[in-house]
C-alpha cells in the first residue's frame, strides 16, 4: 500500500494517489477507496486495476485538511492503509479508519 502526494504549486490542492498491492487484496475483483472526501460512496471511487495486480486511484483533495478513509474489497471487506499518516476511531465498534493529512 502507499499514499503518494503531489502538491500543486498554484492551487491549494494535492493529488493523492492511493495504491493497494495485489498481495493484500486476497483475490478481490473490485477495490474502492472510500472516505470523507466522497461521502463514503463506493460508486464514486472505484480503483483501477494495474498490470501488476495492484489497484490505484488518484484523487485531488484540498490542502490543510485531514481525511479519514478505508478500502472496500468486493463490496464486502474493509481494510486500512498500513502507510496512512495516522488512524482515527471510526465510531463503529473498535474499528479504526486510515487518515491522510494534507
Amino acid at each position: 500500500m502507499s499514499l503518494k502526494k503531489q502538491f500543486s504549486k498554484s492551487k491549494p490542492v494535492c493529488k493523492v494517489t492511493f495504491t493497494v498491492d495485489a498481495d493484500l487484496i486476497d483475490g478481490a475483483k473490485e477495490v474502492a477507496v472510500l472516505g470523507e472526501f466522497n461521502s463514503w460512496d463506493p460508486s464514486e471511487t472505484t480503483m483501477k486495476k494495474l498490470k501488476d495486480g495492484s489497484f490505484s486511484k488518484t484523487i485531488e483533495l484540498e490542502v490543510g485538511k485531514e481525511y479519514q478513509f478505508r478500502y472496500l474489497l468486493d463490496g464486502a471487506r474493509w481494510i486500512n492503509d498500513n502507510e496512512a499518516d495516522k488512524y482515527a476511531h471510526s465510531g463503529v465498534a473498535a474499528e479504526e479508519n486510515s487518515v491522510v493529512a494534507l
